[in-house]
């Protein structure tokens, strides 16, 4: 099995409503098929890199070739997890969450997307909490990033439910426009301050801990496992 050779996919996050885990083959396709249908509104591009803005066809190969990068290029020193989020069993989008350095820096960013058809449902801070709780709670991260565009008050909301603090701005040029970026932090006292969802990690063993540059896990990280 794919999982005895790299054992991240062994990960698997659960929260009251959903389950995160990397997707087979088949799973892939279905969450290209949901970029396909919209991921927002056409008039806002929430994303430094337009991929979304492509036609429907161009951008679920887009998505599928970013995941086999994600996978492709990963080393323990600068990872990112691409993790499917499944709703009533089905893909609706993804969660990524990345580390650098992650040993030493001990800082996480995010980064996610759902279906048009999922938006409104609470599932996007949902699906950041858990990736939160598996940061700070499995992987004894001390600092989360974030960041929204100017007019994504929806991704702000998040930030802001979660306990993250504004932590400046940026420009960014985008679909040759320049635009207003809000960085987003959390610390780990935040998180403990602001959690209140329950979140199940499993297959957190020492392979997958090795892949993403830790190791053996803390003691604090083992306690916090379920």
């Amino acid at each position: 099995m794919i999982s005895d050779h790299l054992p991240i996919y062994k990960l698997r996050l659960r929260t009251e409503r959903l389950e995160l885990r990397l997707p087979d083959l088949g799973e892939l396709a279905q969450i290209a098929d949901v970029a396909a249908d919209g991921v927002h509104d056409p008039d806002f591009m929430p994303f430094l890199f337009p991929w979304s803005a492509a036609a429907p066809e161009k951008r679920a190969r887009s998505v599928a070739l970013w995941y086999h990068r994600a996978i492709g290029r990963w080393t323990a020193e600068d990872w990112t997890l691409p993790f499917a989020v499944f709703f009533e069993g089905r893909p609706v989008g993804i969660q990524e969450i990345e580390g650098k350095q992650f040993a030493l820096s001990r800082e996480v960013g995010t980064g996610s997307w759902i279906g048009m058809a999922y938006h409104g449902k609470g599932i996007g801070t949902e699906m950041r909490a858990a990736v939160l709780h598996f940061a700070f709670a499995g992987l004894g991260a001390d600092w989360a990033t974030s960041a929204s565009f100017e007019g994504n008050a929806a991704s702000a909301g998040v930030s802001r439910r979660l306990g993250y603090y504004a932590d400046g701005i940026e420009y960014h040029v985008v679909q040759g426009k320049r635009k207003l970026d809000f960085r987003w932090r959390l610390s780990r006292n935040l998180w403990e301050k602001h959690r209140t969802r329950d979140v199940e990690i499993e297959g957190l063993g020492e392979g997958a801990l090795e892949m993403l540059g830790l190791g053996r896990r803390s003691e604090d990280a083992a306690d916090e496992q379920s």
